[in-house]
């Protein structure tokens, strides 16, 4: 089993910048993706960005530029920059790690953008 707890969300002004940030905890060796998903009320759940083990990113086509995707394998974190917020980035922001082709999720931080 994987544990991972987000951390980081809160409630920022138009134009602002946060830092996520999710630490994995449990049974962590064999881990390849992490990254973070987010949902906003009445949508699907949908991708933000992943980075593999070695390093390797992918990002929402609509987010490039705007949010950073990073990982420290040594401390089993994961982290998600986010820059010039606006209120259409508002949602629960998930994160995920996948280990021997199965998915875990943490419980998820709440993004609220808004003046």
């Amino acid at each position: 089993q994987v544990q991972l707890v987000e951390s980081g969300g809160g409630l920022v002004q138009p134009g602002g910048s946060l830092r996520l940030s999710c630490a994995a905890s449990g049974t962590i060796f064999s881990i390849n993706a992490m990254g973070w998903y987010r949902q906003a009320p009445g949508k699907q759940r949908e991708l933000v960005a992943t980075i593999t083990s070695g390093g390797t990113t992918n990002y929402a086509d609509s987010l490039k530029g705007r949010f950073t995707i990073s990982r420290d394998n040594a401390k089993n974190m994961v982290y998600l920059q986010m820059n010039s917020l606006n209120s259409e980035d508002t949602a629960v922001y998930y994160c995920h790690a996948d280990r021997t082709s199965r998915r875990y999720w943490g419980q998820g931080t709440q993004v609220t953008v808004s003046s």
